[in-house]
């Protein structure tokens, strides 16, 4: 596992800088639209005020309790929508399945014959999830399916990778095994630990701070416009604005190693938008465009809970990245043992 321990000097120093930006426009709220990713009606929320008069989004949240929540409806529900799932006594019991088998499977998540310690070291079991799927539009909750040049897309980067194994090089193994990146917007979503998230705000900017791998998105706010096509970034390239009570953050300019669901960085276009549901909540909606991937946007969303106690321990990933190390190694001694069965 992983090393954690206290917030990094590094890291609170990247946070801390945007806290004491100074001199940023303050942000205009923007013409509202109607927002997407909403659950049941419920009562309208009014969050605090910044004191440059931003609707006020700090803290650290969590999302551990959207472990395990299906990303698109389960085929068990069939045309059922998410509200009359989640208010029958069937979620209950799914929930209940869900969580018992996490807890059954925690010690083994090292590996069957060693384990990776005991249960109380995650976090994805013991969930209160915050719906029965995640994908809210289309309202079959279903990814529409990907168009023939996304799948063209994918064969021409596995031609041009030469026939190169797994794990030729450490080049061949994801950004999240090298301890580079999870990317947007892999970076928020639930895993079996380092849940926390900060966000913080100051005239002009809103930071968010993740708990895995440690990354930090600085999101300038107003007007600016995104950086030139030929700078892509792992995160993107993100730029928000306030509409009425809801921070919404567009990206762009992604690097395709770091390309959401196979989508193509180059016109990969991500929309965030957070909106406090209550003192504890702000809910995480996430519309994802690409017209080389998908015949329609589409999105899903989640609940992230406020918790203090959830503090963003440092990641030291490259520290006690032995996994990288062990999966090389271990490639080179089965090619050893191929040659001498020959």
């Amino acid at each position: 596992m992983v090393s954690r321990c206290l917030v990094s000097a590094a890291g609170a120093a990247l946070v801390a800088a945007v806290v004491s930006a100074g001199g940023g426009p303050a942000s205009a709220a923007g013409a509202g639209g109607a927002q997407q990713g909403a659950t049941a009606a419920r009562p309208a929320y009014t969050p605090p005020r910044t004191p440059w008069g931003d609707p006020d989004l700090q803290g650290i949240y969590t999302n551990k309790d959207e472990n395990g929540i299906p990303f698109e409806r389960p085929d068990q529900f069939g045309s059922r929508s998410a509200e009359d799932v989640e208010e029958s006594s069937e979620f209950a019991d799914v929930v209940r399945e869900r969580n018992e088998r996490a807890r059954v499977s925690a010690a083994g998540i090292g590996g069957a014959d060693t384990g990776a310690g005991p249960v109380h070291w995650y976090e994805h079991y013991d969930t209160k999830p915050s719906r029965a799927w995640l994908v809210v539009d289309p309202p079959d909750g279903r990814v529409p399916a990907q168009l023939a040049t996304a799948g063209q897309r994918a064969a021409l980067r596995q031609a041009g990778r030469g026939g190169r194994g797994p794990a030729d090089s450490y080049e061949d193994r994801g950004l999240y095994d090298r301890c580079i990146t999870r990317g947007l917007p892999g970076s928020m979503m639930p895993a079996i630990y380092g849940n926390a998230y900060q966000i913080v705000q100051s005239p002009g900017f809103v930071a968010i701070q993740y708990e895995m791998i440690h990354e930090t998105r600085i999101i300038p706010l107003g007007a600016s416009p995104h950086l030139p096509a030929t700078i892509r970034q792992f995160m993107g390239d993100g730029r928000g604005r306030w509409e009425g009570n809801t921070l919404v953050v567009e990206t762009t300019n992604f690097d395709d190693r770091s390309g959401y669901r196979g989508a193509d960085g180059r016109t990969l276009q991500l929309t965030e938008r957070f909106t406090a549901k209550a003192a504890n909540q702000v809910e995480w909606a996430v519309t994802v465009e690409d017209a080389t991937t998908w015949p329609r946007p589409w999105t899903f969303a989640m609940s992230l809970t406020k918790d203090d106690t959830q503090q963003v321990f440092e990641y030291a990933c490259h520290e006690g990245n032995r996994g990288l190390q062990n999966i090389l190694s271990g490639a080179r001694a089965d090619e050893r043992a191929a040659r001498g069965s020959r």
